[in-house]
């Protein structure tokens, strides 16, 4: 399975451009492997991912709006998701990755 994470590269929202990048970031930091998917260049994979949210995580009006992260074809969850899960220390289990082994055991 391969972490996607749902970007649009033209997005006229600074909040939405910062969120991937601290997400983008976040995951180059710590070597998670990840493919990034820009939603304004590919109709099918936007589709592909607004069809693939959960409908309690879809707003009450429009579409969801990126980032957007999903493990293979498995919904992860949103910014706030994912930056609830920084906080928390759960981030490999946000993205259902194994736990990183220490080194020095």
């Amino acid at each position: 399975m391969v972490i996607r994470v749902y970007i649009a590269s033209s997005s006229g929202s600074i909040a939405v451009k910062k969120h991937q990048q601290a997400i983008v970031g976040f995951l180059e930091a710590n070597r998670i492997s990840f493919e990034e998917v820009d939603i304004t260049m590919l109709e099918d994979q936007r589709l592909w991912m607004y069809k693939n949210i959960p409908e309690e995580k879809r707003p009450e009006k429009g579409n969801p709006l990126p980032p957007q992260i999903f493990n293979g074809d498995d919904y992860c969850g949103d910014y706030e998701d994912f930056f609830q899960s920084k906080e928390t220390n759960t981030v490999f289990s946000f993205l259902r990755l194994p736990p990183v082994k220490d080194s020095e055991s």
